[in-house]
């Protein structure tokens, strides 16, 4: 098995940002954004996702934290994007439904190497603590386009803004590791185009 790992680097005016990702991990973690709502999330990716995943980002939080969550989307993404490499033996697909309390959300994805983003969330509140929850939007939109995945987001229950959130990060992570898996069926790239 070749070493599916990543670590990526992006500096701009307003965020420097470093992530390092093994997705043959053990769902170890250490992150440091800053934004502590926006943390919490990230390590369900790492923990539930069984990837080990550092995020190290400074970024110009005396504005507001929207440039620090969607460049950490981007550099995910980007680290998603080279650690999977060709993707051959990989499954590809994933689906995952991971309830929190009365919050349900399903996440559906396809690494096939196309950006998009369904985002069918109905947040009832504007902020959790500091966080602007309209950002969590922003975050899957900037990680879907720089790791070329499609990405569908459903709320199926919910009345919790913080348990609807964090019931779709689980299910992201969930359907992450389903479709990052290695398939022992095939070497293969999944695709009938020969090529992902």
């Amino acid at each position: 098995m070749s070493n599916r790992t990543a670590k990526i680097t992006r500096e701009t005016a307003e965020t420097n940002i470093t992530t390092q990702l093994d997705l043959d991990g053990s769902g170890n973690y250490e992150i440091a954004t800053g934004v502590g709502f926006f943390d919490h999330m990230l390590s369900h990716i790492a923990r539930h996702g069984y990837f080990d995943l550092v995020v190290q980002a400074d970024g110009d939080l005396e504005v507001d934290a929207h440039h620090t969550v969607e460049d950490v989307g981007i550099v995910l993404g980007q680290a998603l994007n080279e650690a999977v490499g060709d993707k051959r033996g990989m499954v590809r697909f994933g689906l995952a439904a991971c309830p929190m309390d009365e919050a349900l959300v399903t996440a559906a994805l396809d690494f096939g190497g196309r950006a998009h983003l369904s985002y069918q969330l109905n947040l009832p509140a504007a902020r959790i603590g500091q966080f602007d929850t309209e950002l969590v939007r922003e975050f899957f939109a900037a990680l879907t386009a720089n790791a070329g995945l499609s990405l569908h987001l459903t709320q199926q229950a919910g009345i919790n803004t913080h348990h609807i959130i964090e019931s779709a990060f689980k299910s992201f992570a969930r359907a992450l590791d389903q479709a990052t898996q290695l398939d022992p069926r095939s070497e293969n790239v999944p695709s009938t185009k020969g090529q992902l």
